[in-house]
């Protein structure tokens, strides 16, 4: 009791004294911090169960435990959930994007921890996912807890929660410019001034964090050997389509395999299914195994030893081709592995998966340019799979901008910017005629819950269609003599339309005051007109469930209707009138729009 007093009297106090402005910088600084944590945490534990799991007893049979390792952390996942979260965990970016358009940027508070536990146990004993998704979602539940706790709008919320995501990359990455424009892309904030220092605040403390705790250490280990020579151009350009055909190949594999997945109700069967194929995967493909960020600066160094060396084939690999061959194998397998990952009940992220196919992707173009006899050209195989990387990310994330600076700022440099340009703008331009939506986002676009760079469209998203929904209206039913309509329904009701419902509450049609206008006053006919023989139906009817109410507008633009009805699981539920949602259309859009 005595601290609620205490921290009653600092809101006070920090109404007083502290502008939102100050506020919200001093809360993204925090943020930036709490978030650069929550990722030094998640790479610690997963490297923390990852070395149990190569003791000396096991590092002797390890490759016969490839098979059990993946099951084994999945069970662990499903029993964590079960017993000890109780509660669902969202896949990290996705369930973010969905907290800020459908639940004005309120986390649930679970979500700071939650992935804190399942995130190490899914990679660390072998899942084929990344820890990028789970890092940023923690981060971002942190920050949206962070402003409910001091009583921040919606506004605010929605910028700590993109100030957290962009701490959250800026640690992982050490790219700060970088971790900013990810923020604005994936989760579409307005570039402005009142965002941009938040977002700048938090990524500083988020990588000051980093290094404090893991030094000089980064991800992704790479030096800039050979220069961009303006005759490689063409074969960027072949880069970026080839770029673009893997992000359709990677998307179209992840959501086959996610609906396959759904297929099965019990939690356990998609364990044991998904579980053992990954083990069956991981297998035959060691380098498979975990996040694969060994395999991608093995890659990136032109160092194919540890890779092609490590498979089960014993096959000779004198020949480049069969090398090639092999390296195709995992940049197929690696999506099929991460998709059943994630089908069997993994938590983790597509961030590191997406950087391992793509450099394998460039990596290996440049390898079939530099050994076929079609080309007399020697490419850069270290650069193309560099920016190969970036291909893949402007393609399955959509995230262009992101995916120029990011590799940008690993190599140190802009030797690489107008390649990287190139196979960035290209790959997402294909990609984005056959995936409209990201990766994250494709299950909140078929929903229409997606949020956008279109202002309008997302406030439209964020309003309560509960709260616009009027439900006192006088049900009449078929029936119904006109005398009835006219004592029970015009003389107490301030309605001038009224819902005719059967028996089920199942609407059958609309009766409005203009349709009994001439006759209501005729008593010699109110007990031989009925309902049915004066109702007339509706001119478009609103789904419940189904209709966002950027749909639901676009139905009074195309009826010309001033209300109409609302059904919720089949059955009359009420009425959306114009001027009610264009008038909460307007205060939502004053409230987003507002300054923090």
């Amino acid at each position: 009791m005595h601290s609620k007093i205490l921290f009653t009297k600092f809101l006070k106090w920090r109404y007083k004294h502290i502008s939102n402005k100050q506020f919200t910088n001093i809360a993204s600084a925090i943020i930036g911090l709490l978030a650069g944590l929550g990722a030094v945490t998640l790479k610690n534990l997963t490297h923390f169960i990852q070395q149990l799991l190569e003791g000396e007893f096991i590092k002797e049979i390890h490759s016969a435990f490839y098979f059990i390792f993946p099951i084994i952390g999945l069970l662990v996942v499903l029993l964590v959930i079960k017993y000890f979260v109780k509660k669902k965990v969202g896949h990290g970016i996705p369930s973010t994007l969905y907290a800020i358009s459908k639940q004005k940027g309120i986390m649930p508070r679970h979500q700071m921890w939650a992935s804190l536990l399942t995130a190490p146990l899914t990679v660390g004993f072998g899942g084929s996912v990344g820890l990028e998704g789970p890092t940023v979602a923690t981060g971002a539940a942190l920050g949206s807890n962070f402003a409910r706790f001091f009583h921040l709008n919606q506004t605010t919320r929605t910028l700590l929660i993109g100030a957290a995501a962009a701490g959250a990359m800026s640690s992982i990455f050490k790219a700060p410019i970088a971790a900013i424009i990810f923020a604005v892309e994936i989760f579409s904030l307005e570039l402005t001034l009142a965002s941009m220092i938040p977002l700048l605040l938090a990524s500083i403390t988020a990588i000051l964090t980093s290094y404090f705790f893991l030094g000089d250490d980064v991800l992704l280990h790479f030096n800039i050997q050979d220069k961009f020579a303006l005759k490689d151009v063409l074969f960027y350009i072949l880069l970026g389509v080839t770029s673009a055909a893997a992000s359709i190949y990677f998307s179209k594999v992840y959501f086959g395999i996610s609906d396959f997945f759904k297929r099965f109700a019990s939690p356990y069967k998609r364990l044991i299914i998904g579980g053992t194929l990954i083990g069956l995967i991981a297998f035959v493909m060691p380098p498979l195994f975990g996040e694969g960020y060994e395999t991608i600066n093995s890659i990136l160094k032109g160092n194919l030893t540890d890779i092609i060396s490590n498979n089960i084939f014993h096959v000779e690999l004198s020949s480049i081709w069969i090398i090639v061959a092999l390296l195709i194998g995992l940049i197929l397998f690696k999506v099929i592995a991460m998709s059943i990952t994630f089908g069997a009940g993994g938590v983790g992220g597509v961030f590191a998966p997406t950087l391992f196919t793509g450099s394998l992707t460039g990596y290996v173009f440049a390898m079939i340019v530099n050994y076929s006899n079609f080309f007399s050209h020697q490419l850069s195989l270290t650069n193309f799979a560099m920016v190969g990387m970036a291909g893949l990310m402007a393609g399955i994330l959509q995230a262009p901008l992101t995916a120029i600076f990011l590799i940008a700022e690993i190599t140190g440099g802009y030797e690489l910017f107008v390649p990287l340009m190139i196979v960035a703008s290209i790959s997402f331009i294909i990609t984005k005629k056959y995936i409209p939506h990201n990766i994250y986002a494709s299950e909140l676009a078929k929903r229409g819950e997606l949020i956008t760079h279109d202002k309008d469209k997302n406030v439209l998203m964020m309003l309560d269609l509960d709260k616009i929904i009027e439900t006192n209206f006088i049900l009449l039913y078929p029936e119904m003599c006109l005398g009835d309509v006219v004592n029970n329904a015009v003389v107490k009701s301030s309605r001038n339309h009224f819902p005719v419902v059967n028996q089920d509450k199942e609407f059958l049609g609309i009766l409005t005051l203009n349709d009994i206008r001439s006759i209501m006053f005729d008593k010699g006919l109110y007990e031989t007109v009925k309902v049915s023989s004066l109702m007339h139906s509706a001119s478009d009817i609103i789904y419940y469930e189904n209709d966002s109410a950027e749909k639901i507008l676009n139905k009074f633009k195309m009826s010309g209707a001033w209300n109409l009805v609302v059904l919720k699981k089949g059955k009359y539920f009420g009425f959306i009138s114009k001027s009610r949602l264009l008038t909460a259309y307007r205060r939502k859009l004053i409230d987003v729009t507002s300054a923090s």
